[in-house]
Order: structure tokens, then C-alpha cells, then sequence
């Protein structure tokens, strides 16, 4: 049964315009200019319990607006949205003291605090009782590895010790539903998959639902179950990620490194590109036979190594944001 479901929702910002200098600021202020801005245009959707949903899309396609509706900070224009049978805007206290949320430039920990003063501040906030506080701080300590840092000020952590930390902070109360909007943003590599293990895990363990925003198709393809891809306010797109290649047309990649410069032949269906005696060949499924292309290659070089890949996911859904533009 869906735990969240999201019925002909829309919603348009009117944007106050006026022209540059002193004059455009006169002018503003006896005629201003309002132009309307459709951030949600009636989309629909819904979300099953214990599922992962990737929520992708160019800046400015609506996902935080769908985000904040969700969360009870704003209310649509139109359209019919429950979470977890709550209508977030109507019931908000008790809305959000069952969701979480991360915003991975916005921190809701106190800046000069130490994380497990900040802590107690959101156990308070929550009502959170003593002993559950504890049991749930002592597990989440030791899956994302909080224990050196609870003691430091917020201000003194590192980029990836802080988003751990939030993470934690968001998770305390026992919410049913976790929004995460930019999780990884400017982390390294190993605290972007540190980040990426504990949901993954936490997801499997408590059957959380999670929402995830995110411009890292890295974070998309570790996750998500399932993806929406939101465009001008429309889904242009839901599935899983094989489906989204297979609707965008995207294309095999095989990569060969060769020994010599003896010219390759063409081969129909397929691009070559060659870089420093490594070829890579790009054909969509059922265009280009994988035989030909070695059969091409070994007639004119040794090879010396081989691998084929798929097109990478960033290049799969750009694709689909151009398609929708023309």
C-alpha cells in the first residue's frame, strides 16, 4: 500500500520583474511586473512503503516545491497529496514529528553546539523519550561511526563528519518517511559512499521510505528502486533505470585497447572514437553486431584489453531533458 500518494498537484509562483538601474527601480515601484512561474503543472504519483524513489531533474524542475509540499511547508495551488494518511499542510505538527529531512546545504544542527548537545536540543524538540533516545543514538553512533565526534563542535566537522551527523539528527525520532535533498553534495569519494552504505542499509533494516534528490546519478544508481525524472514541473519519466535507458535510446559502450595505428574499419551501426590506441565504440542495441566490431578491430590491431559498459546514467537523462526541450 503507498505511503505517499501525490494526485493532480500543481503550483505556480508569481515572480515580481522590474528593469535594471534607478530608473527600472522607479518604475517597479508604481507599475511592477508579475510573471507567472509553473512549478508544478498536476503531477501524480505515488510512493510504496520501505521503497527508495529517486526524484530527478534540472534545477528549477519543481523537485524541491514537490519536496516542501511533502513536508508540510508549503501548500499547493491545487491537487490532492497524503502522506502516510496525513494532508501535510493540515496536520503539520503532527506531520513533522514523523518525517525527516536533509538538506545537503542547510544544516539543522546548532553551529557552535557540540553534535550531542545539538542532539539533545532535537530529542527535546521531538519528545523523544529518554530511553528510546539513547537506544536509537547508540545505534546510529555506531553505523555511521558519530562516537569521536559527539563531543566536537558543529562548527570544527568536516563537510562528510557533518552530513553523518545530520544524517543522525534527522533519524533520532523514528520518522516513517526521509526526504534527503542533496546528501552528498561536495563530499569526497569515501564519504559519499560511507553516506551511500547507511542508507542503503538503513532502508533494508527499518523499511524506511526515502525520497532523494539529487544531481549525483551516482546516488541514483547506489539507491534508488525506482526513479521520477521531473521536467517544467511534468514527469517525463517514471520507472526503473533500465527502463529510463531503454525510453531514451541509450547506447552500449564497448572500450578496446589496442596495440599499432593501422586505421580500423568502420562498422555499421556503430561510432568510434580513439584516444591514445584506446577505441571506443558506442551502438544502440540491435544496430551494431559486438562481432563485427572485434572482427573490425583484429583485422587491423592486437587488442590487448576489452569492456563494455552502458552509456553513463548523466548522459542518459540529459538526453531525455533536451528530447523534452525541442
Amino acid at each position: 500500500m503507498p505511503c505517499i500518494v501525490v494526485e493532480a498537484l500543481s503550483k505556480t509562483y508569481l515572480l515580481t520583474e522590474r528593469g535594471g538601474g534607478l530608473r527600472g527601480a522607479l518604475t517597479g515601484l508604481v507599475r511592477r511586473r508579475r510573471r507567472p512561474v509553473h512549478a508544478l503543472r498536476g503531477i501524480d504519483f505515488a510512493v510504496e512503503e520501505g521503497e527508495i524513489l529517486g526524484y530527478i531533474g534540472p534545477n528549477g524542475a519543481g523537485k524541491s516545491t514537490t519536496i516542501k509540499i511533502l513536508a508540510g511547508i508549503m501548500r499547493p495551488d491545487s491537487g490532492r497529496c497524503q502522506v502516510a494518511g496525513r494532508v501535510p499542510w493540515q496536520d503539520r505538527i503532527r506531520h513533522v514529528a514523523r518525517i525527516g529531512v536533509v538538506f545537503g546545504q542547510r544544516t539543522q544542527l546548532w553551529w557552535d553546539l557540540p553534535v550531542q548537545e545539538s542532539f539533545e536540543v532535537l530529542r527535546t524538540l521531538y519528545r523523544v523519550p529518554a530511553a528510546r533516545y539513547r537506544d536509537n543514538l547508540g545505534q546510529l553512533s555506531n553505523l555511521l561511526g558519530l562516537e569521536p565526534l559527539l563531543a566536537v563542535p558543529v562548527r570544527q566537522l568536516s563537510l562528510g563528519q557533518r552530513m553523518r551527523c545530520e544524517l543522525a539528527a534527522s533519524l533520532l525520532h523514528d520518522p516513517e518517511i526521509l526526504f534527503l535533498d542533496e546528501p552528498t553534495i561536495g563530499l569526497d569519494a569515501n564519504a559519499k559512499l560511507a553516506v551511500r552504505r547507511f542508507i542503503r542499509e538503513y532502508n533494508q533494516t527499518r523499511r524506511l521510505t526515502v525520497i532523494l534528490t539529487t544531481h549525483d546519478m551516482d546516488d541514483i544508481e547506489e539507491l534508488s528502486h525506482r526513479v521520477l525524472v521531473l521536467d517544467e514541473g511534468c514527469i517525463v519519466y517514471r520507472g526503473d533505470l533500465a527502463g529510463l535507458r531503454l525510453a531514451s535510446g541509450a547506447r552500449r559502450q564497448l572500450v578496446i585497447d589496442t596495440e599499432g595505428r593501422t586505421p580500423v574499419p568502420a562498422v555499421d551501426g556503430a561510432s568510434m572514437r580513439e584516444e591514445d590506441g584506446r577505441l571506443t565504440f558506442e551502438y544502440r542495441p540491435g544496430e551494431a553486431d559486438v562481432n563485427a566490431i572485434l572482427a573490425a578491430v583484429t583485422s587491423a590491431r592486437r587488442i590487448v584489453d576489452l569492456a563494455a559498459q552502458a552509456e553513463p546514467i548523466e548522459r542518459v537523462v540529459a538526453r531525455i531533458y533536451d528530447r523534452d526541450h525541442r
